[in-house]
């Protein structure tokens, strides 16, 4: 099981047994419907399409409800048995533990583990796995089946009668009830080599072998491991120096063979490097690879060290389902977070694993390298934004920080900005579309640019009829400030132009209106409330439900 797996409930009562389960796999998020469960780690709307989208991120999913309810929701999308997750359904008691799909994906392996998390037995069907006590097309952790369509009619063989003999080391397979046999015709063979295709054998690879590379192509290690007579799937990961760690051409290598891509200091020539991490290997030198094969599967943790990553992200306006999913999965797999306490607390909870670094709000650049050192030692990091990280929020300091570092270390880290539906454009499509033809986005907090400059760009932009999204617009320590921008506002907007007032949208208690600039009064407004003033064109209209609808056309007057 390469991804953690996602635990999907319905409602409160199965909050208890879900809770259970995630301490067999603590890196598991509990997906709540929103509404009906609290305490969730992450909240959804649409049980269907959430287990679909799961599905289709080949995420396992352990669904507390009925098997069926399952199965409707997801046989649109079944196709080939050999490319899907598992997906378990247990009783929202914990009575019953129903693998439905994944056998080949370790679907058995997972109802038997939380069955006995539960106290329950487990409901194996699977017809090799009840009658040898193993499945052989499922290796464990560690192995890799070569070919799984002759897999299949391999294990059809022994089903009807055909008796199996074992060579190479295959401890899981000791206490396996097979029709064991020397003198057999069928063979499980374990080991390293290429070997031809057999029908007459099934062939199972530890993943025993590192190859050490200072850089190369898919195609180049390819070549060197047929060479060298080693099976690609024995292959457990790369190994390269750590100055290497932002080379594309390696990660699309590690990606094409479906390994993991690690990284050591380079003391040594490069077989010296693979020698000091795995000392207990044979080596072998393949043209500008060496190729160390262990005489046990690898502990792939144990092998150097990942490259370290570190995404910004942003949370949106506060309301679980306006986060975007790719911000939902970073949070899931992080191991350190950072921000502004008030942001964390927001993207929790939290894994009891996973630690909290919450500072100030005035802390950014801190933050920011803090954030780089941890992740250059290896570790999955995250800095925490509300709205959009690249909006008067945290991605500009990191890039700062990134900007002014000469630690190359720094520079190694794989950085991503994740973006966020940002406090203007929440407010905007509560209110409508006020933003709906060209606007301007400023601050009005002067902690980080001079009173001047705010005041010439207001003047500007109300001067080119620009909608305008003031964020902090008011504080206690800047009172006066609201009044100055609308005094500046005023001499280019008549007083009849809507002024859309949205506070903390989002998020619960949020209240929206539409004002006239001439009846805003500075004291209608907080630190948590987003100023959207309209251009010449914007337009106010009554909504049936109460209240008022504004937009911008897009399209503007002739000129004079």
């Amino acid at each position: 099981m390469h991804q953690a797996p996602a635990i999907v409930i319905l409602g409160q009562g199965s909050l208890a047994t879900a809770q259970r389960i995630q301490q067999c796999y603590p890196q598991a998020s509990i997906h709540g419907l929103e509404g009906r469960v609290e305490g969730a780690d992450l909240c959804y709307t649409a049980f269907g399409d959430t287990l679909r989208g799961l599905y289709q991120q080949n995420t396992p999913i352990i669904a507390l409800c009925a098997a069926g309810i399952v199965i409707r929701s997801l046989a649109s999308l079944l196709s080939e048995k050999g490319v899907e997750p598992p997906v378990l359904a247990v009783a929202e008691d914990g009575s019953a533990v129903v693998p439905l799909l994944g056998g080949l994906g370790g679907v058995n392996v997972m109802a038997r583990e939380i069955a006995e998390a539960l106290g329950v037995a487990a409901a194996i069907t699977t017809s090799g796995e009840l009658r040898f006590g193993t499945c052989l097309l499922n290796p464990p952790q560690g192995y890799a089946l070569a070919d799984i369509e002759q897999g299949k009619r391999f294990v059809s063989d022994l089903l009807a009668g055909e008796a199996v003999r074992i060579e190479g080391d295959a401890p899981w397979l000791q206490q396996a009830q097979l029709p064991a046999s020397e003198a057999a015709r069928r063979t499980i063979h374990v080991g390293y080599q290429a070997r031809p295709a057999s029908r007459d054998e099934l062939l199972i690879h530890p993943r025993s072998v590192v190859v050490g590379v200072a850089g190369g192509s898919l195609a180049s290690i390819r070549a060197a491991l047929q060479q060298a007579g080693i099976a690609e799937p024995a292959v457990a990961c790369l190994l390269a120096d750590e100055r290497a760690m932002a080379d594309s051409a390696l990660h699309e290598a590690a990606q094409g063979l479906g390994v993991a891509l690690r990284f050591t200091a380079r003391t040594h020539d490069l077989a010296g490097m693979v020698a000091a991490a795995l000392p207990a290997a044979q080596l072998i030198e393949v043209a500008d690879v060496v190729i160390a094969v262990a005489p046990a599967p690898v502990e792939v943790k144990q092998v150097g060290r990942r490259r370290g990553r570190l995404a910004v992200i942003g949370l949106g306006p506060g309301a679980a389902e306006l986060m975007v999913p790719a911000v939902k999965a970073e949070l899931a797999r992080a191991e350190d977070v950072l921000g502004y306490e008030t942001y964390v607390r927001m993207a929790g909870p939290f894994r009891d694993d996973q630690v909290l670094h919450c500072t100030d709000n005035r802390e950014e650049m801190q933050r920011a390298r803090h954030a780089f050192e941890l992740a250059a030692q290896g570790r999955s990091v995250v800095v925490v934004s509300s709205g959009d990280p690249g909006v008067f929020a945290m991605a500009a300091a990191v890039l700062e920080a990134l900007h002014e570092s000469t630690d190359p270390a720094w520079h190694r880290v794989d950085l991503e900005i994740l973006p966020g539906v940002s406090a203007s454009l929440a407010t905007a499509a509560q209110a409508g579309a006020p933003l709906g033809h060209d606007f301007c986005v400023m601050s009005l907090s002067d902690n980080l640019k001079p009173w001047s400059i705010i005041e010439k760009r207001l003047d500007l932009a109300a001067q080119a009829d620009l909608v305008l999204a003031f964020y902090n617009p008011i504080s206690k320590a800047r009172p006066h400030q609201l009044g100055m921008a609308l005094e500046v506002v005023r001499r280019h907007r008549k007083g009849s132009t809507p002024v859309v007032l949205g506070r903390d949208i989002g998020r619960p208690g949020q209240t929206l209106k539409v004002v006239t600039l001439a009846e805003l009064l500075p004291e209608m407004v907080d630190m948590r409330t987003m100023v959207l003033v309209g251009s010449s064109t914007t337009c106010v209209f009554p909504r049936l439900s109460g209240g008022e609808w504004a937009y911008t056309p897009r399209w503007y007057p002739s000129a004079s």
